[in-house]
């Protein structure tokens, strides 16, 4: 699903961890599309992506980086999503 069509729930680093010390975190995907890599957490049936304190989605430049910041939450296990991943395609800024 197109990040465009997930949750508009903001949810930070702040919140996210939060819901980890809780055990409301069910599962957390990290997600590579195009050029950019993103955190999804799974608190039901529903994802949401992971978000900035200023409500923007949050990215990574690497995989590698994405998995580092899932574990400092405290979590030791995450999927991995690259089935549409072009890691030469360029950033378009806009």
């Amino acid at each position: 699903m197109p990040v465009s069509k997930r949750c508009n729930v903001v949810m930070n680093e702040k919140i996210l961890r939060a819901l980890v010390s809780a055990g409301a975190v069910k599962k957390i995907k990290i997600t590579a599309e195009g050029s950019t890599i993103y955190v999804e957490a799974y608190t039901g049936s529903e994802a949401t992506t992971a978000k900035t304190v200023k409500g923007k989605l949050k990215t990574w430049s690497t995989i590698d980086s994405a998995a580092k910041w899932v574990r400092s939450l405290g979590i030791g296990q995450m999927q991995v999503d690259v089935a549409r991943w072009q890691p030469e395609q360029k950033k378009l800024t806009l």
